[in-house]
C-alpha cells in the first residue's frame, strides 16, 4: 500500500498535537486487545489520586488516618477514584474530605502503576479555599490535617510519600516538564499510544507507524500480567521480531493522558500518549556467545511485519522538539512498581 505525502503530514500534525499536551480520539487498538478487558472501576481497574500541596513556607499538607490498619499515622491526601468521576474531580473531593480545603490541580507530577489494575496519579495542587480540618471534624475519612515542615518527627503511614513530596518541591523550584493535566476524552480500555522513535548520531529521527486503516501511530492495550508500558514492547515484538532482543524499548514518559470516566464500564479506560525510544543494545554477542561492541546504527532496524513502516520526520520544528524530549526527558514520568 502506497503512503501519500498528505498522510505523512497528517501524522506529523498529530504528533505535534500530542507533544503540546492535547489528546487524540482513540478509534481502535492495534495490539493486545484480545488479552485486555474493558476498564471497569471496582472490577478490573483501580485508580488512586494523591495530592502534593505546599503553603508559602514550603510545608506540605498531611492528613492523619482514621482507618484501623493505619490509625493516627500520617499521609498525603489520597484515595480511590469513584464511579463517574474524572481524575481531577476525585482529587478535589479527597482533599476536601480529608483535609478540609478546596483545591485546584496544577499539574500531574508522576504516574505510578502496577499494571492496568492499579494506577496512581500524583498531582501538584494548590489551596483555593476552605479551612484546615481539625480533630473536632474527625470522621471516617481522616482524623485531622496539618502542615508538615518535613523536619519534625511524624509517624508516617508509608515512606513512599517522601519521594512524592521531593518531586513536588523540585517541580515548584524548576519545572522539568510542561504542565500536564488529564484530557477529557473517553477510552474503553487502558491503552498506550506510542510515539515510538529511533534516532541516530546525525540527529535524524524516525517514527514507527501502522499503515492501515489509514496511516496512524500504534495503540496497544495494557495487559494485567505486565506493566502498562509493556504495551510498547508488544508493538516492537510484532513489528521487528528478529531485532527485538537487540533493542532497549524505553518509555520515557507521557505527553498527555486521556480519561473521561463518566459512563461506568464504558469510559473508565485511559490512553497514555507516550514517547518511546528504541535504543540499540550496545553489548551484543556473536555466534560463539562472545561479547561484541555495537557501533551506533545509522538506520532503524527493518520492519518485518508489513503492517508497519518507519517514517523519517521531515518537519524541522517537530524534529527539534522530539530530539529535545529524547535527550532531556522533559516529559511527565510514568514509573512501573512491578
Amino acid at each position: 500500500m502506497e503512503v501519500t505525502k498528505e498522510e505523512w503530514w497528517q501524522v506529523e500534525d498529530q504528533v505535534e498535537k500530542l507533544l503540546s499536551g492535547q489528546g487524540s480520539e482513540v478509534t481502535g487498538c492495534d495490539v493486545g486487545l484480545e488479552q485486555s478487558k474493558p476498564a471497569t472501576l471496582r472490577k478490573t481497574v483501580t485508580y488512586i489520586v494523591c495530592a502534593v500541596i505546599f503553603n508559602e513556607k514550603e510545608e506540605v499538607l498531611m492528613v492523619q488516618e482514621a482507618k484501623q490498619d493505619c490509625y493516627k499515622q500520617w499521609y498525603l491526601p489520597a484515595g480511590r477514584v469513584e464511579v463517574g468521576e474524572s481524575l481531577e474531580e476525585a482529587l478535589t473531593r479527597e482533599v476536601k474530605e480529608e483535609a478540609g480545603f478546596d483545591c485546584e490541580p496544577i499539574t500531574l507530577l508522576l504516574i505510578q502503576e502496577q499494571g492496568p489494575q492499579w494506577i496512581r496519579f500524583i498531582f501538584l495542587a494548590k489551596v483555593t479555599g476552605g479551612s484546615l480540618k481539625n480533630l473536632t471534624a474527625a470522621d471516617q475519612e481522616s482524623l485531622q490535617a496539618s502542615w508538615w515542615d518535613r523536619q519534625s518527627v511524624l509517624p508516617l503511614r508509608g515512606r513512599d510519600i517522601l519521594r512524592l513530596i521531593g518531586c513536588g518541591l523540585k517541580y515548584r523550584q524548576d519545572p522539568w516538564h510542561p504542565v500536564t493535566l488529564p484530557v477529557d476524552m473517553s477510552c474503553r480500555h487502558v491503552v498506550q499510544r506510542l510515539v515510538l522513535v529511533f534516532t541516530n548520531a546525525e540527529d535524524k529521527i524516525w517514527v514507527l507507524l501502522i499503515k492501515a486503516p489509514g496511516l496512524h501511530l500504534p495503540t496497544a492495550a495494557a495487559v494485567k500480567t505486565h506493566a502498562v508500558t509493556w504495551a510498547a514492547n508488544m508493538v516492537v515484538q510484532e513489528a521487528m521480531p528478529s531485532a527485538y532482543y537487540d533493542q532497549d524499548v524505553n518509555t520515557l514518559g507521557v505527553f498527555s493522558l486521556q480519561h473521561n470516566g463518566r459512563q461506568h464500564g464504558k469510559t473508565d479506560g485511559l490512553c497514555f500518549n507516550t514517547l518511546v525510544v528504541l535504543v540499540p543494545d550496545h553489548v551484543q554477542r556473536n555466534e560463539d556467545g562472545e561479547k561484541v561492541q555495537c557501533t551506533g546504527a545509522r538506520l532503524p532496524p527493518p520492519v518485518e511485519n508489513t503492517r508497519y513502516v518507519w517514517h523519517e520526520v521531515q518537519k524541522k520544528t517537530l524534529k527539534e522538539k522530539l530530539l529535545e524530549k529524547t535527550k532531556n526527558t522533559s516529559i511527565l514520568p510514568v514509573h512501573s512498581m512491578y
